[in-house]
């Protein structure tokens, strides 16, 4: 079982920058999503005059009812500078893999629970690892997508874009780096990286 936790809301507010598409989702019950926080701090979001749009979907890991929701809402997007997701780390990675033209963000961190994990029929995992890297990487996690689960850059054993531990799996860093720089956010990974909270 997963159980996301609410960012601090001077955080998620710093994260819509400019004009900001939000999606919520409201599926999986045995994901616990914060909803009446993630109400109160969508509320001051919408009190900025920024928000275009709010998008309520069923399980935004579900590539074929998203992809309604991203037409419905086509044009919203396409003038938006963020977009903020209010889900699991699978839900904000389903995301930033078919919005690749704008800087999505996750809004929650996604902590374990004992018990049942639920099932995904995505490639994505969400190591469950509390605070969450996702926002620093183009929603392409380090920890899932790397091999080592490196957080502080690429190994340098990759060749040919593909991971030295797995001739088969291509190298998370190097899908981050291009996402980056597709985004024009590369400045993103000079900060160093932080202490995480694993806490739940």
């Amino acid at each position: 079982m997963l159980i996301t936790r609410l960012k601090p809301k001077d955080e998620i507010v710093s994260l819509a920058r400019g004009k900001t598409v939000i999606i919520n989702c409201e599926g999986c019950n045995e994901v616990f999503l914060p909803e009446i926080e993630a109400a109160e701090v969508q509320e001051v979001l919408m009190g900025m005059g920024t928000v275009l749009t709010v998008i309520k979907t069923d399980y935004v890991c579900n590539r074929p009812a998203l992809e309604l929701q991203i037409k419905k809402h086509i044009d919203s997007i396409a003038n938006a500078n963020t977009v903020l997701v209010f889900a699991c780390g699978v839900g904000v990675q389903t995301v930033a893999e078919r919005l690749i033209e704008v800087p999505v963000f996750a809004a929650c961190d996604t902590y374990p629970l004992p018990g049942y994990q639920g099932v995904t029929p995505l490639d994505y995992d969400c190591a469950q690892c509390g605070e969450c890297h996702l926002n620093d990487t183009g929603g392409i996690c380090p920890i899932t997508t790397c091999s080592k689960s490196l957080v502080n850059g690429q190994c340098g054993g990759a060749k040919d874009g593909k991971c030295e531990v797995d001739n088969d799996m291509d190298c998370g860093w190097e899908q981050i780096y291009k996402q980056l720089k597709e985004l024009k956010l590369l400045d993103d990974l000079r900060h160093p990286v932080k202490i995480r909270d694993f806490g739940a």
